[in-house]
């Protein structure tokens, strides 16, 4: 049996897993119609619609969510004098919610400097080295990230998303767009494969969601924490025996802005509660 047989076998038996269908209103949420008729999706459904009731419960109450203690943790950032500079976050932004609000919405976005795309994460770490002339936060992952990332993107809780394919991006759009529908691992998938083709079915005990990146960073159940947007296609990469690539790689940024894309209208969530 050759290997491309194995393949074949191998995604025939992880989607055979798939069982009826179990989308169904939740009474709480409604779709996004995309006006697009090219969109690759007849409706937009933020993950929170495929989440147990209990987890939307715990995601609702400020004081219930988990990911709020990260929050706090962000907010302390954003006061602290750190570096040779003698500067805060709020020495130059002042008031988050003023200063902060619709800019998580831009990211990532193109950046000259770099002649290519940057994600949220790598500006906060810049302005940490070039204005603060502090240590970069280690790891999109670290608590100190997840807090100033939670903290950031709250400030734009409730907004809808509008990401623009414009000159600049078009280029890194198209190429996470071809990443996106790409078969790749031992598995021979591609995001779409759960994403597009098998959401609001069961695989295994989990209800596939539409892979959408509105609420991150995430506190996950099975994760007893928060964690990035980076974190989970790694995930995904290693779930289909694929290499992941590395958080802030070219490659995940271009994902990211794609997947922002898909996402058009949903409103911002962060620190939103999935299984």
């Amino acid at each position: 049996m050759g290997r491309k047989t194995l393949i074949a076998l191998g995604g025939a038996f992880l989607l055979s897993a798939l069982a009826t269908p179990v989308l169904a209103a939740d009474g709480k949420t409604k779709p996004v119609i995309p006006k697009d008729k090219d969109f690759p999706l007849s409706e937009v459904w933020s993950g929170y619609h495929f989440a147990k009731k209990e987890t939307q419960a715990a995601q609702d109450d400020e004081f219930d969510n988990p990911g709020m203690l990260w929050y706090a943790e962000g907010e302390a950032l954003w006061n602290k004098v750190e570096g040779a500079a003698g500067k805060s976050c709020a020495s130059c932004h002042k008031d988050a919610a003023a200063s902060m609000k619709g800019v998580a919405l831009k990211y990532p976005m193109y950046y000259k400097p770099w002649k290519k795309l940057i994600s949220l994460e790598q500006r906060i770490n810049l302005c940490r080295t070039e204005k603060m002339k502090a240590k970069p936060f280690k790891d999109f992952d670290s608590k100190e990230m997840l807090g100033m990332m939670i903290y950031v993107k709250r400030q734009s809780h409730g907004m809808p998303i509008n990401v623009k394919v414009t000159a600049e991006n078009k280029p890194f759009w198209e190429a996470g767009k071809k990443f996106y529908y790409e078969r790749r691992g031992m598995m021979d998938m591609s995001c779409a494969h759960c994403h597009e083709n098998n959401y609001g079915n069961l695989l295994r005990m989990n209800t596939l969601s539409q892979g959408q990146s509105n609420g991150f960073p995430v506190y996950r159940l099975k994760w007893q924490k928060p964690g990035s947007l980076h974190r989970r296609f790694r995930g995904c990469n290693k779930q289909v025996r694929a290499k992941p690539f590395k958080k802030g790689s070219d490659v995940y940024n271009n994902l990211e802005l794609y997947l922002a894309w898909r996402g058009n209208g949903l409103t911002v969530e962060t620190p939103a509660v999935r299984n």
